[in-house]
């Protein structure tokens, strides 16, 4: 792989729902290292995006590459794709009978055959650095919700994946509880890891993301780095958008 290839490119992602065009030709690009955040009201196509790159929803159109590799191309096996994208979405789903450490293991044991050792090893290493290691052998129900999202994320990094996308994983948390969660987000993105994050945190967004693209009825209506897009956006929509987070005093 060049150096110059994106991890991900999504081109012209066309993805319809019946008559419904949920998104209308999607271009996103996102390098090697990179924090990219996308923003939009509910609705604007942001979860779907993050499902069609997840090969949960099937493109109608458009291509989208990972590595270089068009993983779109009806060939692809998604088991294959999906073990290099790791994937958080709003609700934790961990499973609830079984321990934190197994719901962190158990992809990196059942489906990358890592002895059950090495995968526990390295599933408390995680645990330990994010201050979980006391509730590896608690069940998911004894841990708040922040920690049942941090748990989840790393769950989603147990198996290394080359990709990590994150869907509003603080909307269905209480106020207190979200910043332990975007506290391991940032930690992630010091360490290097590459990420796609829809989110309504938006002074979290202009503190951590390289690029934002702001997602409007299924178009990406407006992209560039934080201080434009969330301080001196262009369009009017977009604008109109923020307005409600800067009155609010949360951006």
């Amino acid at each position: 792989m060049s150096a110059a290839t994106p991890v991900l490119s999504c081109q012209q992602v066309v993805k319809r729902f019946g008559s419904l065009d949920v998104l209308k030709g999607v271009d996103l690009e996102v390098s090697e290292h990179q924090v990219v955040v996308l923003i939009g009201a509910s609705g604007s196509g942001k979860s779907t995006l993050l499902r069609c790159i997840n090969l949960l929803e099937t493109v109608d159109d458009g291509v989208i590459l990972l590595d270089g590799q068009d993983i779109t191309d009806p060939r692809t096996n998604p088991d294959r794709v999906r073990r290099r994208i790791g994937v958080v979405f709003q609700a934790y789903n961990l499973f609830p009978h079984r321990t934190v450490l197994d719901n962190v293991t158990i992809a990196p044991r059942t489906v990358h055959k890592v002895a059950r050792p090495e995968a526990e090893a390295a599933g408390m290493a995680l645990l330990e650095r994010i201050g979980l290691a006391d509730k590896a052998g608690e069940y998911p129900d004894r841990l708040s919700g922040g920690q049942q999202q941090r748990a989840a994320i790393v769950r989603a990094l147990a198996y290394q994946p080359r990709l990590l996308l994150l869907d509003e994983v603080t909307s269905a948390l209480d106020p207190e509880l979200i910043g332990e969660v975007l506290a391991l987000v940032r930690d992630l993105k010091t360490q290097g890891m590459t990420i796609v994050m829809a989110t309504h945190e938006m002074a979290f967004a202009r503190d951590i993301a390289g690029q934002v693209h702001f997602l409007d009825r299924g178009t990406v209506l407006e992209s560039g780095p934080p201080e434009q897009v969330l301080m001196d956006p262009i369009q009017p929509r977009t604008r109109q958008f923020l307005a409600r987070f800067i009155d609010s005093g949360r951006l």
